[in-house]
């Protein structure tokens, strides 16, 4: 199961991650997003988790916790939506009247 955790601190380690959510089972992967520019963490980040029940557990417990001066919010990720990549103007181009 992919499982969002956003609301991070930007102190937080994708180490710092993988530990919180090891208590509750195998952690397959972890990434914390940063900003391309700068390298600083966005404060958002995906953990993936083989076992269903082990990730439901993580999200149930650590939903609302603190980590380092944050309180996680974390759920099931949703799936991105096709195409979409964000930023930009959307139809755009000059109107002829």
């Amino acid at each position: 199961m992919n499982i969002y955790v956003g609301n991070l601190s930007y102190e937080v380690t994708e180490e710092d991650l993988k530990e919180a959510f090891e208590v509750f089972g195998e952690v397959e992967t972890v990434k914390v997003i940063k900003d391309n520019y700068t390298g600083r963490s966005k404060g958002f980040g995906f953990v993936e988790m083989p076992a269903k029940d082990g990730a439901q557990s993580a999200i149930n417990e650590l939903n609302d916790k603190e980590l380092k001066g944050r309180t996680l919010k974390v759920n099931e990720a949703r799936p991105r939506s096709e195409g979409h990549r964000g930023g930009g103007r959307q139809g755009g181009g000059r109107r002829s009247y």
